[in-house]
């Protein structure tokens, strides 16, 4: 594994509707959500992308790979490790793969904790939770980094 990054840190939830982002320091090990991306072809998502790694210049990307409950990968897994090396050898950064099995469901918990079952729903209908989702996962990775 390579060593623990500097620096900032985007990370990305993979969907095939839209791409969570989120936005973190490694040496503080905080992450928060940024607007996702919804561009409709992998281009179109690249050059949106593109632009995210112009204005943050991070020295990672963190991609999600998700994977069935019992750790096996699908074809949802496949994509998302595409997209991870599409983004290494577009952008010439290291990417890293987290296991984002519980990602979603952690952000939906989190969000009722704070405020209860009804905001929990809405954020699970709307856009934004893939970007809280990406925030998870990199700080799943800030996480297994410090262990």
């Amino acid at each position: 594994m390579p060593e623990r990054a500097t620096g900032t840190v985007l990370a990305f939830d993979f969907g095939l509707q839209r791409i969570g982002v989120a936005v973190g320091e490694a040496e503080l090990g905080s992450a928060h959500p940024l607007p996702g991306v919804a561009a409709s072809t992998q281009p179109d998502r690249l050059t949106a992308i593109e632009h995210l790694v112009t204005e943050w210049r991070p020295t990672l990307l963190v991609v999600g790979r998700p994977l069935g409950e019992d750790g096996t990968p699908h074809e949802i897994t496949r994509r998302a490790e595409r997209f991870a090396r599409q983004l290494n050898g577009r952008f010439r950064l290291p990417v890293e793969l987290v296991d984002e099995r519980y990602s979603s469901a952690e952000v939906e918990s989190r969000v009722r904790a704070a405020y209860g079952k009804r905001k929990a729903a809405n954020l699970a209908r709307s856009k934004s939770l893939d970007s809280h989702a990406a925030q998870i996962i990199l700080e799943q990775y800030f996480g297994e980094k410090t262990a």
